[in-house]
């Protein structure tokens, strides 16, 4: 004991101080918090008319396991033959949330369209510095167009807004993680309400294999426009309306004829 009360302490290690931060050294940046979406239309005040009952009975599935769920609420509102006939189920949400997207760009590949091409080929008069698009030609669109018409509005809007969470996480997978689905849904309506119509002969070229409309200003068209065109005035009048009644429904608000 009295050895270790004799012997001096050690001198006690300093402890190095980090040194303050130079006043003109930039503080390292915050982690970045995504922004939530900037939402127009909010997909909860969209209730569709004697709709209101319908839900989901069970929790949505994953987006890459959705195919036979949303197919089977389809076959439910639309049946099962318009289903068959009319609609790919492969990737379905995908493929819609991208062609609706792509509608107002000048192209919209047919290879993810949610639909079936429309069977045969463009029918066209004449031929060389003559040819214009058939008159005949909107036959071929009659029973997408019927099949149209005769959806449910209030149905398939409700379905809509039932499935709206995986068709939102398809859009921000597609690359808008800050922007909202419907609002783009309401967006590409409107422009395709902006669609001429065009009553008179529409003529044609054929620069390559594809016909191409000889007025450059129907030709700078985007690919939906140009779609309705081919299909005839008086499918595309027919096709609005119901676009006006799924817009109305969308963003609680009539839509001006």
């Amino acid at each position: 004991m009295w050895w270790w009360q004799g012997q001096e302490e050690p001198a006690p290690v300093p402890v190095p101080v980090p040194a303050p931060p130079s006043p003109t050294a930039e503080a390292p940046p915050a982690a970045a918090v995504p922004a939530e979406p900037e939402v127009q239309h909010p997909i909860e005040q969209v209730h569709p008319p004697s709709a209101g009952a319908r839900q989901v009975a069970t929790p949505l599935p994953p987006l890459d396991q959705s195919d036979q769920f949303v197919g089977q609420m389809l076959t439910g509102v639309l049946g099962r033959r318009a289903v068959q006939q009319f609609l790919r189920l492969d990737d379905v949400v995908r493929h819609v949330v991208t062609t609706v997207d792509n509608l107002p760009n000048t192209k919209a590949s047919v290879r993810i369209w949610p639909v079936n091409p429309t069977p045969a080929n463009l029918m066209v008069d004449g031929g060389g510095d003559s040819a214009v698009l058939s008159p005949s030609n909107s036959r071929r669109y009659l029973p997408f167009v019927r099949f149209v018409e005769e959806l449910d509005t209030s149905e398939g809007v409700a379905l809509y807004v039932e499935l709206y969470p995986l068709f939102q996480g398809a859009y921000a997978e597609l690359g808008y993680p800050n922007r909202y689905f419907n609002d783009r849904l309401i967006e590409v309506i409107d422009h395709l309400l902006d669609t001429p119509q065009v009553t008179g002969p529409i003529e044609l070229f054929r620069p390559g294999v594809m016909y191409e409309y000889a007025d450059p200003e129907l030709e700078a068209r985007s690919a939906g426009q140009k779609i309705l065109i081919r299909m005839g005035s008086e499918n595309v009048g027919r096709l609005k309306a119901k676009l006006r009644e799924i817009r109305a429904q969308l963003s609680g608000a009539p839509v001006k004829e």
